[in-house]
């Protein structure tokens, strides 16, 4: 495994190791505006949610790695502390990295990239009429985290304003990520699209005390079949079938098949039986898995 010491390598090597391994990342596309009232709209991946009570979302306007340069929108929000923060999904992403160009002070990146200013409520810089969701931001503070090229300057932003477009709901009225069609960044100019199977679920672990991986019989656990997040969804059930369910899983066609098939070879049989567990697992029956392990 190749080691890195961050101390002896260049800050733009080093931002590509970053940027490449910490993937995918959220968009803020940012807009903001100056004292003069210029606009200014902006992607930056550096960002996050990190609280709801009071809802806080955090961007970093980086130096630039080249030239130790600050960024339009750093200077922005230090002279009007507001922000628009858009969510960038796939239907925009060609324009929002248009509005990544570096133009000159003073040009308005939503008259370049082709998106339409919509007034806010409760702050001055516009919202992007195209995002599906925009949260108007009170900018609370900018800390600068060092004073070279690549350093920090975290923005701390509390929302006091969201608009959320109706078409991205679900029936249950919460955000369905299908219909969200996010993008994340990569490293690069690679980008990452949060639709199709590139979508799945885990339920929760904190919605039950799961037996976790340790208790799960070594027979399984250390299966040539099963991988580790197989196990770790094993893990995550409160508690194995009981010897009646198990036993009347036995007269399962699949399995009363095998078991005649590998009446003379158990390693076979048991095999088989991972095998059949493994496809029931990632079709998210738990349940039934554990009855089909539990039959050696």
């Amino acid at each position: 495994m190749k080691t890195i010491d961050p101390k002896e390598v260049s800050t733009a090597q080093l931002h590509s190791y970053l940027l490449g391994a910490i993937a995918p990342r959220p968009i803020a596309f940012a807009s903001t505006i100056d004292s003069k009232g210029n606009v200014n709209l902006s992607p930056f991946s550096f960002f996050n949610v990190f609280g709801s009570n009071p809802p806080i979302l955090v961007f970093s306007p980086s130096r630039r790695v080249r030239d130790n340069t600050t960024k339009h929108s750093l200077d922005n929000v230090k002279e009007i502390p507001e922000v628009v923060i858009n969510i960038v999904n796939y239907a925009m992403v060609e324009q929002m990295s248009l509005a990544s160009t570096e133009y000159e002070k003073g040009v308005n990146e939503f008259v370049k990239s082709g998106f339409t200013e919509a007034p806010s409520l409760t702050v001055t810089p516009p919202r992007v009429k195209e995002s599906p969701v925009a949260f108007e931001c009170k900018v609370r503070e900018v800390i600068p985290v060092g004073d070279g090229g690549g350093s920090a300057n975290l923005v701390i932003c509390e929302v006091v304003m969201i608009y959320i477009n109706d078409a991205i709901l679900g029936e249950n009225g919460q955000i369905d990520p299908f219909k969200l069609d996010a993008v994340a960044r990569m490293g690069g100019d690679w980008y990452c699209r949060a639709n199709g199977n590139s979508l799945f679920e885990i339920v929760k672990p904190i919605r039950n005390k799961g037996i976790g991986v340790d208790s799960i019989p070594e027979a399984i656990r250390f299966s040539s079949v099963l991988s580790g997040n197989n196990l770790g969804r094993l893990g995550n059930v409160e508690s194995l079938p009981t010897q009646e369910e198990i036993a009347d899983f036995g007269n399962d066609p699949r399995i009363v098949e095998m078991k005649q098939r590998f009446i003379h070879d158990p390693e076979s049989f048991v095999f088989h039986l991972h095998e059949y567990a493994k496809e029931i697992l990632e079709q998210g029956n738990v349940e039934t898995a554990w009855k089909i392990l539990l039959q050696a």
